[in-house]
């Protein structure tokens, strides 16, 4: 669905960021010049209020089309590229959208339109062609003035990946939104005029919402803007390309630094990455292997690493933040403390609702502890007052009444140097009522067998204690993960509990490797 071809486009010139303190300035004044005069927006009847959705790689015009809607006050609702035309149709759907904004090589359905209640279907990035879209919305004004907004005005729905259940359209709001993101921006990355900032998240998630778009704009910060993946065309991409801008700021997934520690360091000694100066992760909580690496082979051992989780920050909370950690009866639990991680008050950037729905809004964050804004996540406070999140609420399982958290049983199997990844679910058991069933993926050339799945129960016994033992241990060449990196944990569950249906997986990066898992299945339950 998305080119394969790796590109990197810079929204700034050619001077790498190297001492021109007008550099950011400059570059920020043309990228707003070029929304204002984007030919992405002259279809009449689009108005303040109106939904927009947004299907595009990632490629400028996909920014150019945020900030498009930002002008003139429109909702947008950006639909990650990878999804199905299913997943897209559902969510055009959800949000009543009255436009799709696409390109030519999105290789959705021509049928999607067909399926929605969307008035216009489609609008055609400038490079690319298409047989359906009409050629009459590429008219274009030379300006378009904005809108003023009042500061709870809505400025985007996005919707969760579906993973856990039905996708959920989440609202954000102008002001507090922009607030929180410009801030966590300047001060969580330590941004300076001089910086060369790349994130390489997709702004089809929220922190490519934030911290690709909407953060680094509102700093005037000189960002990378990456379309690809990061071992294509060569396992040394990333390190390429922070050498060939003086990349200082770089902030990627866990997910991606484990497929890439799987080659080792000699990709990464062919590139000069005396630039980097902080190291950023986001999207799950990281395990120490993967930590270590990241901090010593990439940071070369002087980066420091902000592991973040964005309701809060998972070393200290940010300004005005209030996190508190309640047990399974809604008590505050002070000092050192291991439960659910809730908030106390609210903060500018906190979500406003779920599109359409106040109801599910009110028992998803609210009802477990009223009075409280209930993240989803377990949270463990350490004696120094550091919080370290533990994993879901739906990823804890309870074994022989011993709550244990599958981030950590995970952490676990990863030390074991045959081991690439794992992923840890629950599965019923007579006695115990729960117990652990692990999917392992292996290093290249590494052989799985019963003497290595010994080894693998006593790492998790010496590093957690003998309740953590796993009952299963299940080879997995490879884990059902979204096109966004993240993996479905319902999919394992229901493989782990032998369920014929697997419901939908249509988001799947590669839905071939479920059928593989459920072929392993039986011999690893034997």
């Amino acid at each position: 669905v998305r080119r394969q071809a790796a590109a990197a486009a810079r929204i700034e010139d050619k001077n790498q960021g190297q001492g021109n303190k007008n550099t950011n300035t400059k570059n920020y004044s043309q990228t707003s010049q070029r929304a204002n005069q984007t030919k992405l927006f002259p279809i009449s009847g689009v108005k303040k209020g109106d939904r927009v959705a947004i299907y595009l790689p990632m490629i400028p015009e996909l920014v150019y089309s945020m900030l498009a809607c930002a002008r003139i006050g429109a909702v947008h609702s950006i639909v990650f590229a990878g999804f199905s035309s299913e997943s897209l149709a559902e969510r055009i759907m959800d949000a009543q959208c009255s436009i799709l904004l696409t390109a030519g090589n999105i290789h959705t359905h021509s049928h999607t339109h067909m399926h929605t209640h969307t008035h216009r279907h489609a609008c055609i990035n400038k490079k690319t062609s298409s047989s359906w879209c009409e050629s009459d919305y590429l008219q274009m004004a030379p300006l378009c003035d904005p809108e003023w907004m009042d500061a709870e005005d809505p400025l985007f729905v996005l919707y969760t990946s579906g993973s856990t259940g039905k996708p959920k359209g989440v609202l954000h709001t102008i002001a507090g939104y922009l607030l929180y993101t410009s801030l966590t921006f300047k001060y969580v990355f330590d941004h300076h005029q001089d910086d060369v900032y790349w994130c390489t998240a997709d702004i089809g998630w929220i922190t490519g919402h934030s911290y690709i778009t909407y953060g680094p704009l509102a700093n005037g910060a000189t960002s990378v803007l990456f379309e690809g993946i990061p071992v294509y065309p060569h396992v040394g991409r990333f390190w390429e390309i922070i050498e060939k801008y003086r990349v200082s700021k770089f902030y990627t997934a866990p997910t991606a630094i484990r497929l890439l520690m799987k080659y080792g360091i000699e990709p990464l000694q062919k590139y000069d990455l005396s630039s980097l100066r902080v190291l950023g992760t986001v999207g799950e909580p990281i395990n120490p292997e993967a930590w270590m690496w990241y901090h010593d082979a990439v940071g070369q051992g002087r980066c420091p690493v902000v592991d973040t989780f964005w309701q809060t920050e998972t070393t200290l909370p940010f300004f005005g933040v209030l996190p508190i950690i309640l047990n399974e009866h809604g008590e505050e639990l002070e000092g050192e403390a291991e439960g659910y991680l809730v908030f106390k008050k609210p903060w500018p950037g906190i979500m406003r609702g779920v599109y359409g729905n106040q109801e599910c809004f009110e028992n998803t964050y609210f009802k477990k502890f009223p009075g409280f804004y209930v993240t989803g996540d377990g949270c463990r406070r350490d004696k120094d007052g550091y919080y370290w999140i533990t994993g879901r609420i739906d990823d804890m399982l309870n074994v022989s009444g011993h709550l244990l958290s599958t981030a950590e049983v995970e952490a676990a199997l990863t030390e074991h140097s045959a081991v690439a990844e794992a992923a840890v679910v629950s599965r019923p058991h007579i006695v115990k009522g729960e117990c652990l069933y692990c999917f392992v993926t292996l290093k290249d050339f590494r052989e799985f067998n019963h003497s290595l799945m010994d080894e693998l129960k006593r790492k998790v016994r010496e590093k957690i204690g003998p309740i953590a033992t796993p009952d299963f241990i299940q080879n997995a060449p490879g884990l059902p993960k979204t096109r966004s990196g993240k993996i479905m944990r319902r999919v394992l569950r229901q493989i782990a509990r032998n369920e014929k249906d697997l419901g939908d997986l249509s988001t799947l990066a590669d839905p071939k490797v479920v059928e593989v898992l459920l072929s392993q299945r039986c011999e690893a339950a034997a």
